[in-house]
Formats: C-alpha cells, structure tokens, sequence
C-alpha cells in the first residue's frame, strides 16, 4: 500500500534547498485525507513555482497516487 505523507515529503525534499525542514502532517475529514505541506520560509517559493505550477503538479501526482489506493487527498502547502 502506498504511504501518500511518504510520497508527498520525498518529492517536496528533493525540490528544496532545506529538507530538514519539510514536515508533513495528516488528517481525515468527511473521508478525504488532508495532507498540509510545511516547508522553510526561504522554500516556499520553490514548492510553489511561477504561477503555482508546482504546486498544481504535485497536488496532480497525490491524486494520482491517491486514486490507486482508492481514496480522495488534499495537499494544503502552509
């Protein structure tokens, strides 16, 4: 089974300059799964990307993710 919070931190600390500092914590509600992104200050630009285009590809691939394992996900970046 594939562990989305794993997913979603490997991918984020290999974009950022300081993956130390990269958490990922998780939720349920109304049974979707909530998974809020928290990087370094200096990072968030690079998890965001221009225009937020990063952000859009990597909430595509958890959902993409997420389907396989028949569930809903919800990536919030704080």
């Amino acid at each position: 089974m594939v562990n989305l919070n794993t997913v979603l931190s490997d991918m984020v600390k290999a974009i950022v300059d300081d993956p130390a500092a990269v958490s990922v914590s998780e939720s349920e509600v109304n049974g979707e799964l909530i998974l809020e992104l928290t990087v370094a200050p200096d990072d968030m630009g690079k998890v965001i990307g221009k225009h937020g285009r990063i952000a859009k590809a990597l909430r595509m691939v958890m959902k993409a993710a997420a389907a396989s394992v028949d569930r809903k996900v919800v990536v919030k970046i704080r």
